[in-house]
């Protein structure tokens, strides 16, 4: 049986694991911590550094494929790993468009797909062209680090130069930020598009969902998007599979949408197991977890097709009260159909440290169970849940 090794020791690996053991494959991890999520479950485990080239070296000489649980890994190591004939899925030359997203957008724009009107930032005279951008495309401005950001980290909404704004624009490029400006735009709603695309060059596309944002992090997914018109889900799908055609990926694709009164946008790309997935783990007749790995390995594709009419996963979130297994009694004896998951994480206020699914054929019920169930793990009985 073959060993896949995942760079990055993170909840993604933990549920990748999940997904291997049914496939019988062997999974590795280097990590950076041996209390890190998924060091907690898989017992191939490297301690060490991903981003450091040796550490990556070692770890791949016992992988028969290297993937990805991030987009962090650099670049110039992977090439070496390639050049010495490892596999590694997705590969350097992908990989790059969701590790910078200036790279990504410059090579969007090229193949024509509809992206937000966007500029990179020169460090001399930023103010005067972020001015002169808004006086083009109107205020507020985007600002996004074109390299690390997440979760809603590395992206700022700028209304205007004067006081805060400009202080902060001088603050990041002072502190070696490198920063694009992208035009703000007004969406009716979040959308992503997840497919899976293998070496041999075979496609899949799951249903598109919309996802909830609170504070630049997802919430909730809601699969599929409800009252997505037919015409515009299948355009959405297309869309993604080419890019991932387009850019060689091989494994898991998220494109991140914004559904705009004048069709879709693009907003980010990654390359891996994405939040908006996590759904498909009783959602879908394949997880995405499992789908990555048989992308990666060259297997056939496993089918898409949804196990329920709605399907909504909804985020926990760490609260006040560390102690989330006491609240699993009423969660479980309340809705005995919910699914938790946990990622072994230690819980600290406004962090990922699990997810709950729900699935039924009322979308309003299902929303309100997978909502009530992650609010109860997050903050108990004694807290209002969230609207």
């Amino acid at each position: 049986m073959p060993v896949v090794g995942m760079a990055g020791g993170g909840q993604l690996a933990r549920m990748t694991q999940q997904a291997a053991i049914g496939l019988g494959v062997s999974l590795r991890v280097l990590t950076g911590a041996a209390d890190d999520s998924a060091a907690k479950v898989v017992s191939g485990v490297q301690v060490g550094d991903d981003r450091a080239r040796d550490d990556l070296t070692a770890f791949a000489e016992g992988c028969d494929v290297v993937t990805f649980d991030h987009e962090h890994v650099p670049g110039p190591h992977i090439r070496e790993l390639e050049a010495a004939g490892k596999a590694c899925r997705p590969g350097s030359a992908a990989l790059a468009h969701a590790q910078d997203k200036l790279v990504m957008r410059d090579r969007l724009g090229k193949l024509g797909v509809p992206c937000p009107a966007y500029a990179h930032v020169p460090p001399s005279e930023p103010l005067e062209f972020l001015d002169g951008f808004a006086r083009e495309h109107g205020w507020p401005v985007v600002l996004k680090a074109t390299r690390g950001g997440y979760d809603g980290k590395g992206v700022w909404l700028v209304e205007d130069l004067d006081g805060a704004g400009g202080d902060l624009v001088r603050r990041l490029l002072g502190e070696g930020v490198d920063l694009m400006a992208e035009q703000y735009v007004p969406f009716r709603r979040e959308l992503a598009a997840l497919v899976a695309r293998s070496p041999y060059g075979q496609g899949a596309a799951y249903p598109v969902v919309e996802t909830v944002q609170e504070g630049g992090i997802c919430t909730e997914v809601i699969s599929p998007a409800p009252g997505l018109p037919g015409d515009l889900a299948a355009e959405a799908q297309r869309l993604a599979l080419s890019i991932a055609g387009e850019l060689g990926v091989v494994g898991l694709l998220a494109v991140e949408l914004f559904e705009t009164d004048e069709g879709l946008l693009v907003n980010e790309l990654a390359m891996r197991p994405h939040n908006s997935g996590h759904w498909t783990i009783e959602g879908a007749r394949t997880s995405q977890f499992e789908q990555h790995l048989r992308a990666v390995l060259d297997l056939p594709l496993g089918s898409t097709e949804p196990t329920a009419r709605y399907t909504v996963m909804a985020n926990v979130l760490g609260g006040d009260d560390p102690d989330v297994y006491s609240r699993y009694f009423h969660v479980m004896a309340h809705d005995p159909g919910v699914k938790v998951h946990m990622y072994g994480k230690e819980p600290r206020p406004g962090r990922k440290i699990g997810h709950v699914t729900a699935l039924g054929d009322d979308l309003a019920d299902v929303r309100e169970r997978a909502r009530h169930a992650a609010d109860h793990l997050r903050w108990g009985p004694e807290r209002k849940e969230s609207k």
